[in-house]
This record gives structure tokens, C-alpha cells and sequence, in this order.
């Protein structure tokens, strides 16, 4: 099959022909219909995540079934899905209460006798959760989410990653009710399907904030109501003045030290800055212990929308198909395997909401 291969950081992707094994007892091959390309893959071609190479990324698909291990009970071919890398087992202690977004054993994610579900001239290639930048994908059955047939697969596939994450951090993890103040930092995927969420949600106040006058409109689009452009002005200091004094929720869906404590300062008394974006391995941030302390606001870490996603993104999907979930404007390229690093490239430029292989 062909896929694009990490070999070495901050270079490009190569398109290589790579093998990949049949299914084992409790896998599936699937056939990639889409991916969606998220930052984190960026933060790993980067080296703020560390991964071995060579190695496949992409963690954002939708496929059809090919293929099904012979303890399979929940998929058959033909089958859409939806790939996370929420992989979860069903038994541990974060799985039986509730949270299986923070399970990930490593027998769900990679093969624990020896073998590799990718090789290339019979030496393994690293697979990063799903490995989705590639024509089909091996993966353990609880990677996987069957959703409805007719669910346009080059939108579902955001949902594996970005939409969940952002959608999530709203309705899962920050539990916005109705009426409340909201702010959303970083208007990417990740920040409009939160921004999504909060509307879904019933917020009374979503104020987008970004740089780049373009996404501030399609946010408004997507149900901002208010909108706030960084590069005018200190944002924080305009934040409090629409709020009168800040917002009950400031999601901070970028991953960078400075918005992080500008999510903090959004935040008014007694509400919650929720960190969505995910910040380089390496990196730290200082906040002020008395400003957290003394107006009493809270920080909540949300990683992948606090998901059930076998619970969650059949929900999603159902969202989109009675229009309360707007997949169609989030997508700002639809682009073939081979076009994979001027996608990079238009991310690292912020040109681009989303981009999304689309696989023949």
C-alpha cells in the first residue's frame, strides 16, 4: 500500500510503498477513505512529541472495512468507521468509571508478541495509534466505531480527532450550561468544533478569539457571537470588557504558553480555563497561584473531549445529520496523499481550518 512516512524530524513525508499484515484474532483492516491532518501530527514531525522512526502518522480517518481477526464480534466488511486512538480495554479502573479516554493500553495500540502490523522490506515501520496517512490501516478492533452509511466519510473523519477533541472539551469535560459566558482561543478545527460545542450547549456568550481576520468570520459563522482579533489590542483586556469581568469558560485550543495564561486571565471568578491544545512535551507554564487561588478559578485539562467515543461519536455524527453539527465549512482543502506536505505547510502558515486526505 502506499503511505507517507516520517524518517527523519522537520524534513517531508516521503510516499513509500510500505506492507501490511493481515488480521490478527482481535483486528481489523480497514480500507482509509479519509484523514483528516491534525497538529499533533505536525508536533511529532517537529520533535515536541517523541515517536520513533520510521514511522506513519495520521490519527484522524474513516474507512470502510475490508478485512475482520477471527474474535472479531463487532465489525464485518463493508462496515463505515470512524478510527480513534482512544484505544481502551473495558476492564481497568478508568474504563469501569467512566473514562476510558485516559485507558490507551499498550496492547490496544501495537502488537505485544513481537510482530508488526507494518513493515517495509521485512523490517518494522512504527505505527502511531492508527497510521492513517496510509491506504488502509491495522488496527485492534476498540480503535474503531461503527457509524451510519449514509455519514459522508471525508467529514466523519474529523471526527476521529479534532471534532471530539473540541466538541468534547464543551459538552464532556467543561459540562457548559445554558446561558453561560464562553470564550474560545484558536479558531482552528479543534477551536470551532469547540465553539460548536458551547452552541450546542446553549451558551448565552461565545466570543472567538484569533489572529486572522478569515477565521474570526467562519467562527462567526458557527455560532460566535462576539469575535476578538489578538492582533488588536491586549485580547484578554477585551474579553473582560464584553464580559464585565470574564467569561465562565475560556477554552484554549492552541497549545502555546501565552494563550494558556491568557485563557486563565479570561476567565472570570470562579470560572474555569479549560486547556484544550496540546503543548510541546518539553514546555512548561507558570500561572499565578493567588489569581487561581483567591478568585477561586479553576483549571481543567481536556485530552481528546473527555471521550466515550463508541458512546460519543455516533452522537456526533447524528448531530451533523440534523444540522446541529457544521462539518462542511470546517474543511478548507481536500487534497490527495501525494499534496501532504504543502498541507503541513499551509497548518504551520495558519491558512487552513482543516485539511483532509481523501483516498481514491
Amino acid at each position: 500500500m502506499k503511505a507517507a512516512v516520517l524518517r527523519e524530524l522537520n524534513a517531508p513525508l516521503t510516499i513509500e510503498n510500505v506492507d501490511i499484515d493481515k488480521p490478527g484474532p482481535n483486528e481489523v483492516l480497514t480500507r482509509t477513505a479519509a484523514s483528516g491532518i491534525c497538529h499533533s501530527d505536525l508536533h511529532i514531525i517537529e520533535g515536541g512529541i517523541p515517536m520513533a522512526m520510521p514511522c506513519i502518522l495520521g490519527h484522524e480517518p474513516s474507512g470502510i472495512v475490508e478485512a475482520v481477526g477471527s474474535d472479531v464480534k463487532d465489525f464485518k466488511p463493508g462496515d463505515h468507521v470512524i478510527g480513534c486512538l482512544n484505544a481502551w480495554c473495558g476492564t481497568c479502573n478508568y474504563c469501569l468509571t467512566g473514562r476510558p479516554h485516559l485507558c490507551m493500553p499498550p496492547e490496544m495500540l501495537m502488537r505485544l508478541d513481537g510482530t508488526s502490523r507494518l513493515t517495509q522490506g521485512g523490517s518494522p515501520v512504527v505505527q502511531f495509534a492508527l497510521s492513517s496517512f496510509a491506504e488502509q490501516m491495522l488496527t485492534h478492533e476498540r480503535a474503531l466505531v461503527k457509524i451510519k452509511d449514509e455519514m459522508p466519510l471525508d467529514r466523519a473523519s474529523l471526527i476521529g480527532c479534532g471534532v471530539t477533541t473540541g466538541i468534547g472539551a464543551a459538552l464532556r469535560t467543561a459540562k457548559v450550561e445554558p446561558g453561560a459566558t464562553t470564550a474560545i482561543i484558536g479558531c482552528g478545527g479543534v477551536g470551532l468544533s469547540a465553539l460548536q460545542g458551547c452552541r450546542i450547549a446553549g451558551a448565552g456568550r461565545i466570543i472567538a478569539v484569533d489572529t486572522m481576520d478569515w477565521k474570526l468570520e467562519l467562527a462567526r459563522d458557527l455560532g460566535a457571537t462576539d469575535v476578538v482579533n489578538g492582533t488588536e489590542g491586549d485580547a484578554v483586556a477585551q474579553v473582560q470588557e464584553l464580559t464585565g469581568g470574564g467569561v465562565d469558560y475560556a477554552f484554549e485550543c492552541i497549545g502555546l504558553q501565552p494563550t494558556i495564561k491568557q485563557a486563565v486571565g479570561m476567565a472570570a471568578k470562579g470560572g474555569a480555563a479549560v486547556l484544550v491544545g496540546v503543548l510541546p512535551i518539553d514546555q512548561e507554564v507558570s500561572l499565578s497561584a493567588s489569581e487561581i487561588t483567591l478568585q477561586e478559578k479553576r483549571v481543567l485539562g481536556s485530552f481528546m473531549g473527555s471521550n466515550a467515543f463508541r458512546r460519543d461519536m455516533p452522537q456526533y455524527v447524528d448531530y451533523y445529520l440534523d444540522g446541529r453539527l457544521r462539518l462542511d465549512e470546517m474543511i478548507s482543502k481536500r487534497i490527495s496523499l501525494d499534496e501532504i506536505n504543502p498541507a503541513f505547510d499551509a497548518m504551520r502558515g495558519g491558512e487552513v481550518a482543516r485539511s483532509v486526505i481523501v483516498f481514491d
